[in-house]
């Protein structure tokens, strides 16, 4: 019985798979195993008229080409999943100026303890990508990294890697220092004025009216700034993509 037809609709299955998996607008941790593969499904069988693929000789062989479409699908749900990062960064350096790091709770989508205000701007930027239609855009750069990055066994990642790798970190410092600055400049400033206050009335106990002073005005400071985050996510979610796209493009 040949199976040859099989096993290539399971490759194609691979990369589609670990773009599922890794990338949080399509479930990521917290979906179900049963949507996620029937998602994988669905996609995998829509793009298999659409998609060259290469005729599997040797056990070998398929197993470098299960990890090279393994590591094309992470980078490419990495393009989402950095851009949900930065915005729980920004989320959590905010959240630890206001001193929410004492109530951490277990993201749901991370699986990790993070404080409120993180959880907070992670499904702020969540929605604001499904709200975009971002998951479109996603599932086309799937579409175009089979153009860009065929299948193919996988034999070593050229240069770009490190610098790929360097650039999505730094959009994650990027983006979630600019989510947190308004809070943290605007608490460094209450705590300049709350130090005049304490050389000029040393008889004030600042101890007991300055935590509720810093908590009223950066839970002020939280709303006026948190309209913006939408905005800013779905700007960031192209560069993310983008360098989801050199990020698997190491991988030719």
């Amino acid at each position: 019985m040949d199976f040859s037809a099989l096993v290539v609709f399971g490759v194609l299955l691979v990369r589609v798979g670990m773009m599922v998996a890794t990338a949080p607008i399509f479930g990521s941790t917290w979906a179900p195993p049963t949507v996620k593969a029937g998602l994988t499904a669905i996609f995998a069988v829509l793009l298999l008229p659409l998609v060259r693929l290469p005729e599997i000789v040797t056990p070998a062989s398929l197993a470098l080409v299960v990890v090279h479409e393994a590591l094309v699908g992470i980078a490419i749900g990495f393009s989402i999943r950095i851009v949900i990062g930065a915005a729980e960064l920004g989320g959590y350096l905010a959240g630890f100026q206001l001193g929410f790091a004492y109530a951490g709770i277990v993201d749901p989508q991370s699986g990790v303890r993070n404080n409120v205000l993180a959880v907070l701007y992670g499904m702020l930027a969540l929605l604001a990508l499904l709200g975009a239609n971002v998951h479109h855009a996603l599932i086309r750069l799937l579409l175009a990294s089979y153009e860009a990055v065929p299948v193919a066994a996988f034999a070593r990642a050229d240069g770009s890697l490190a610098e790929s790798v360097a650039r999505t970190f730094g959009l994650i410092v990027t983006v979630g220092m600019q989510l947190a600055v308004p809070v943290v400049l605007v608490l460094l400033l209450v705590e300049f004025v709350l130090g005049l206050m304490t050389r000029a009335a040393p008889s004030l106990n600042l101890m007991v009216i300055g935590a509720p002073l810093r908590l009223l005005v950066g839970l002020v400071t939280l709303a006026a700034g948190v309209q913006v985050v939408p905005g800013l996510i779905v700007r960031t979610s192209d560069w993310a993509m983008e360098l989801g796209s050199h990020l698997a493009g190491a991988f030719r």
